[in-house]
């Protein structure tokens, strides 16, 4: 089986549009897909430029469009500037519990399709309940510290491989695939891959 580790950030649309493919790749090949934490703005960064809030709102439209032609997704955006730390930490607890992909795939959705707020304890707890993960055992979760230094030494790994933007995308340890990769694009780097490893 492919091993694929993907660095990525809930609050990152080409991580969410990405996930999107990885979720069929998932459900076609035999990939076993393992999420890493990547904060874009970690708490305490400096504010946002208002001259970058400016270009994001105005590459906007054409991201949505992409979204829906090229990812067959309809972009319905939380609330914009969230913390993404508490999903993040939530996401290991989920991987603990053998529901890794089902929680990514559900925050995603939450924050990208259903403009839910991921930074509230409330609305993680109500998706990690909806996933299979018993709902206080998971707030509990949210601030143990165990969790927060997988989260860190996800990001550690992330500089230590170079990798400076998400979504990054690495095939059995060897083949980095940055970006919004769609889904039949990744299907021919998993037909490279097996190839080159000899996995055929």
């Amino acid at each position: 089986m492919i091993k694929v580790d993907v660095w990525s950030d809930y609050n990152c649309p080409w991580c969410f549009l990405a996930s999107t493919s990885l979720k069929t790749l998932r459900e076609t090949h035999k990939v076993d897909v393992t999420w890493h934490s990547y904060e874009l703005r970690p708490k305490g960064s400096p504010p946002m430029p208002e001259s970058y809030k400016q270009r994001i709102a105005e590459v906007r439209p054409q991201m949505e469009h992409m979204a829906k032609v090229q990812y067959g997704v309809a972009i319905n955006q939380g609330r914009f500037g969230v913390d993404s730390r508490p999903a993040l930490i939530g996401a290991k607890f989920a991987e603990q519990h053998g529901l890794g992909n089902a929680y990514h795939d559900a925050v995603m959705s939450a924050y990208w399709e259903q403009a839910q707020d991921i930074e509230d304890t409330g609305v993680l707890a109500g998706i990690a309940e909806a996933v299979g993960l018993e709902r206080n055992a998971f707030v509990a979760a949210l601030t143990d510290r165990e969790l927060e230094v997988l989260v860190d030494t996800d990001i550690l790994t992330a500089r230590q491989l170079d990798i400076t933007g998400v979504p990054a995308i690495l095939f059995n340890n060897k083949y980095l695939v940055p970006g919004a990769q769609p889904y039949l694009e990744l299907v021919k780097v998993v037909d490279y891959v097996r190839q080159r490893d000899g996995l055929l």
